[in-house]
């Protein structure tokens, strides 16, 4: 293409000289006559010609030059041409190359993907491993110091505390470091002017839990006892040795969908629980003494119990309790109440035991509705006895016994409430009603008789008010509580029949009398009639911890307690400075105790 253009390009700058040349030839022929004439024209037309060749030469030159620009240009275009094959090879290459890396990125992801489930595998392998490890390192801890045994298919736990404690009276009791309420002597009793002091170990306690687990239910068993009880060989002299006291022995079904079954010895429905109705929770006040305070409400007795838990947040509750009845009073005697224990019947001969026509009825409730605690309940109680309208006819006759029974009823409600992130606990405890007085600390009576033999229930009320400051050593409590017991004094002919006696002789209750023989039988009051109206008792301690942690516990702490008992007046009633209210004779005590303790892990 190139070397065409040139050609015409050269024919066409020479064709225009050649023509020019051969018109002038022609004219020379054909006028050669005027050769001479036209000499002149030639030569300026040779003149032309040579400047026409100069310009032919010049425009040949640049046709020349344009011609390599040309092959210049082509050769660029060819490096480009060569340039850009060399770039789609390259490029086709790079996408081969794309290709393949492609490919291999995808092999490379699933090799990533492929270890990284193996490295998930290895962690969740390592994070197994690591638990069996730590499993494996509690269990050889635990055969060392165990926090529980497994045996066949349940946990057994063991729990209990060792108490050196000890009590010093103002005015003698004859008691170990639990305190008989209401027992404080009056102003002229021997007691009343000698102080004493003990030591015990008797409080120690050992426990046992029992759990297991089924699909619909847990399954648990307690047992706890103590010391605090005295057999025929029992005493002070040597060994000091006193017989194992069951405190509690109760077994247990907790249903998945909230119900309770419980039976077996026990605190008491009526004792305030820290957690709904959970056995285990009891929240007595905080006291060295083992008989708590006066005002609490409690005991330990048989008792089979149904609980339902609702929402976690609300409880009901009802149990059939073992019933006992604590006798007072004076005047009749032809009534049978019980009998004292038989020994072949595994009950203490010492001890008085009513004949109990039916168990106590006890039913709570309880809530927690996200500050505090709260209880209420009531309990129903029945009273029966034998009586023999002529027993006291000459002669005696059993003609016209019969048997009568009273029903007496109470209610009560427990109230805790936690401050400041739970260091401070405010706690209040009521119960009130008719035959209450067994279910307090002081084990006021229940019943007394009439005239005719028959039982009547005496009112009784009891309270306790309790402050509570828990520190990460230290605690610090301040108990105040009373309970009181109604008189019930009845007049029959010239003789007045129950308790509280309105006539009572009470002359002789300021009157120290002599003692008796053998040097321990202190004397008897002798015109003293007076019953119990009241027990009051104030409560201040601390206990500090020593150490608290994995190896247990170690506090100690010392308590002291400001007791009066009242009664109520009679006639003739003794008074003496300072141990008289309203003519009334009274007791009081001072107590100090001190308790160092240390609880199982």
């Amino acid at each position: 293409m190139k070397k065409v253009i040139f050609l015409a390009l050269t024919l066409a700058l020479t064709g225009v000289p050649s023509a020019r040349a051969q018109q002038s030839t022609a004219s020379v022929a054909a006028g050669s006559t005027r050769r001479r004439a036209a000499s002149k024209a030639d030569s300026t037309i040779a003149a032309q010609l040579d400047e026409l060749r100069q310009t032919l030469q010049a425009q040949q030159q640049q046709i020349h030059q344009l011609s390599e620009q040309i092959q210049n240009r082509d050769q660029r275009i060819e490096q480009l041409e060569q340039t850009l094959q060399q770039s789609r090879a390259a490029a086709s290459q790079a996408g081969l190359r794309a290709e393949a890396a492609a490919s291999q990125a995808a092999s490379q992801q699933d090799s990533v993907n492929a270890l990284r489930s193996d490295v998930a595998d290895l962690k969740s392998n390592t994070t197994n491993a690591i638990l069996t490890l730590q499993e494996t390192q509690k269990a050889v801890q635990e055969m060392g110091s165990p926090l529980a045994i497994h045996y066949k298919g349940i946990t057994l736990t063991p729990g209990g505390f060792l108490e050196a404690a000890t009590v010093w009276r103002q005015h003698a009791l004859a008691a170990d470091i639990a305190t008989p309420f209401n027992s404080i002597p009056l102003p002229g009793a021997t007691q009343t002017h000698m102080s004493e002091f003990f030591g015990s170990g008797r409080h120690s306690r050992i426990s046992m839990l029992a759990e297991g687990k089924l699909s619909t239910a847990k399954l648990t068993g307690y047992v706890e006892a103590d010391f605090l009880s005295a057999g025929i060989t029992s005493n002070n002299n040597q060994s000091n040795s006193y017989t194992l006291r069951q405190r509690q022995a109760w077994g247990q079904a907790a249903l998945n969908d909230g119900v309770t079954f419980t039976a077996g010895q026990m605190w008491s429905l009526v004792t305030e629980t820290r957690k709904g109705m959970d056995n285990r929770t009891e929240a007595p006040p905080m006291t060295v003494d083992p008989n708590y305070n006066v005002g609490f409400s409690f005991t330990r007795q048989y008792g089979f119990r149904v609980t339902k838990s609702l929402a976690g947040k609300y409880w009901l509750g009802f149990a059939l309790e073992n019933p006992q009845a604590i006798f007072a009073g004076a005047g009749q005697a032809n009534f049978v109440l019980g009998s004292a224990g038989t020994g072949g019947g595994a009950y203490n001969p010492t001890a008085n035991y009513s004949f109990n026509s039916s168990p106590d009825f006890i039913f709570k409730a309880a809530a927690e509705p996200g500050f505090g605690h709260y209880e209420v309940f009531g309990v129903v109680r029945r009273f029966r006895d034998r009586v023999y309208p002529n027993a006291t006819a000459t002669p005696p006759s059993t003609a016209g016994a019969f048997s009568s029974a009273v029903t007496a009823a109470g209610i009560g409600a427990n109230a805790r409430v936690s401050l400041f992130n739970k260091r401070l606990d405010l706690g209040a405890h009521f119960l009130g009603g008719d035959g209450m007085g067994r279910y307090g600390a002081s084990a006021l009576p229940d019943v007394t008789v009439n005239p005719d033999g028959t039982l009547a229930a005496l009112r009784s009320y009891q309270g306790l008010g309790t402050i509570e400051y828990h520190g990460a050593r230290l605690d610090v409590y301040l108990n105040g509580g009373g309970e009181f017991v109604g008189r019930h004094s009845v007049r029959f002919g010239t003789k007045q029949y129950g308790y509280g006696l309105v006539d009572a002789n009470n002359s002789g209750c300021s009157s120290e009398p002599v003692p008796g023989g053998g040097g321990f039988t202190p004397g008897s009051l002798s015109s003293c009639s007076a019953n119990t109206r009241n027990v009051l008792e104030g409560t201040a301690g601390f206990l500090y911890r020593f150490y608290k942690g994995p190896k247990g516990t170690v506090s100690w702490g010392p308590q002291y307690s400001y007791l009066v008992r009242n009664t109520w007046s009679g006639t003739n009633s003794g008074a003496v400075a300072g141990n008289s209210f309203l003519g009334q004779p009274r007791g009081i005590e001072n107590m100090v105790l001190t308790q160092f303790r240390y609880v199982l892990p």
